[in-house]
């Protein structure tokens, strides 16, 4: 009882709480609330004017005060040292028994030509030996990880050109995961050109469950950016895919957009919603600006590339359809038991280099992650991936509000074009609005279920 009074009686202050250095607010339109979000406990809600009064008297209200337990759960105020909380995540992110994640190109061939994109295709496809390298390397990760799942991504090149492949893989890939124990999950990147019944069917069979098509905009829109090798057209045939065949799995129509198709952002989102009407398909819709890389520094004439901030709406709803809680790691490249496979079965970090042989860190043949670096054959392009986790050397980054979300951004682009910060560094109350508007639809969403 002594103790519970002794409790009772200490201030918020003594008792070592302070507010957030990760918390981003805006003025609510209409209102007299304010939306604060905390990037670190990835919360955002509006507060009253009597809320914003007891926070700013934080540290004077005794330490028993409901509202502490409230502002707490949803990390406007800590008791912690957040930054080191992160840079110890970061830390931990190479070798966190996550699970196992897999992005497999059974071939670097593609029937595109499209003037925006970073790969680099090449004839051929996965032979059967590469093949076993792959799922004996899919058993080596998963006995270092000890995680109970695996999860593949379908990549390229097109991997349709490749369906065999897909499908002898798949069939060893998810007896593996029985074997373990494992929750196995695959979705696949593919142009739909080749999304026929046949493949639709095949790629059930094989546990996909979500799909990423890239529609650039309506017609010759489309056409002049994703065309076959050689130039013919392609919208047509998408289309007809999406309205006629039968999928069995959630089909995410991607917008690339760019100086040429950004008036067609609103016409493409309602040709998509009639195409899921019409064929009863789980088709969804979201725009995503073309992100600057080797291939658009080329040849931006053709892809007509804007600036950021010519695309800053669509960035920021982006970037709000991404909030989560804050993590010391930005993708699969900063994890090692997250791995890129060529069809020739090598090993890189990130799918910006995939089938690149000067960045691949290894064979799936060799590399085993229980000695991930004896067992590499470049392990210097092994670790510049693992150490962009967390980059609060970077002194700029360490202080950033946006650390928690942002954590350093793309490792790839960050080691070889330099650090891009988020569009919207300068303008964070619209990026709050955003959220604060994506939040409070959702609630409406799951009230109305």
């Amino acid at each position: 009882m002594a103790e519970e009074e002794k409790k009772g009686a200490r201030t918020a202050g003594e008792a070592g709480w302070h507010i957030s250095r990760y918390n981003l607010s805006a003025p609510v339109p209409g209102t007299d609330n304010l939306a604060i979000a905390n990037l670190y406990k990835g919360t955002c809600a509006g507060y009253s004017p009597l809320e914003l009064y007891l926070l700013s008297v934080l540290e004077t209200l005794r330490e028993d005060h409901p509202i502490i337990d409230r502002f707490a759960k949803r990390g406007l105020i800590t008791r912690i040292d957040e930054r080191a909380a992160l840079e110890t995540m970061g830390r931990a992110a190479c070798a966190m028994p996550y699970g196992v994640g897999l992005t497999i190109c059974p071939t670097m061939n593609c029937n595109f030509d499209c003037p925006y994109c970073f790969e680099r295709h090449r004839p051929g496809k996965m032979t059967k030996e590469v093949q076993d390298d792959v799922v004996a390397l899919a058993k080596r990760m998963m006995d270092a990880a000890g995680g109970k799942n695996l999860s593949v991504t379908w990549f390229g090149g097109e991997p349709l050109l490749a369906a065999d492949v897909i499908e002898s893989l798949s069939e060893r890939l998810m007896v593996l995961a029985k074997e373990k124990g494992a929750e196995y999950s695959a979705g696949i990147i593919t142009n739909g050109y080749l999304l026929t019944q046949k493949n639709a069917d095949m790629l059930g069979r094989c546990e996909v469950k979500n799909c990423q098509v890239t529609i650039d905009g309506l017609g010759a829109t489309h056409d002049a950016t994703r065309h076959l090798v050689g130039g013919g057209a392609t919208f047509d045939r998408i289309i007809e895919n999406l309205r006629t065949v039968k999928i069995p799995f959630r089909v995410n129509i991607r917008q690339n957009v760019q100086e040429s198709n950004m008036n067609e952002v609103e016409t493409v989102r309602e040709l998509i919603r009639k195409l899921a009407e019409e064929s009863g398909n789980d088709i969804t819709y979201a725009p995503a600006p073309v992100s600057s890389n080797e291939a658009t520094r080329e040849r931006g004439g053709q892809v007509g590339l804007l600036c950021a901030s010519d695309l800053s709406e669509i960035g920021l709803i982006q970037e709000a359809g991404r909030f989560a809680v804050g993590r010391g790691h930005y993708c699969g490249a900063n994890v090692l038991f997250s791995a890129v496979i060529d069809e020739n079965g090598g090993l890189s970090k990130c799918w910006e280099a995939a089938g690149d042989p000067e960045l691949n860190y290894g064979n799936a043949h060799d590399w085993d992650p229980k000695d991930p670096l004896n067992t590499a054959s470049e392990p210097d392009r092994l670790t510049m991936y693992l150490n962009t986790a967390m980059p609060t050397g970077d002194e700029e980054c360490r202080e950033c509000v946006w650390l928690p979300m942002c954590v350093g951004g793309c490792p790839h682009r960050r080691l070889f074009f330099g650090k891009s910060c988020v569009a919207f560094r300068e303008q964070p109350e619209r990026y709050v609005l955003a959220l604060h508007a994506r939040i409070g639809k959702e609630k409406k969403e799951k009230d109305c279920e």
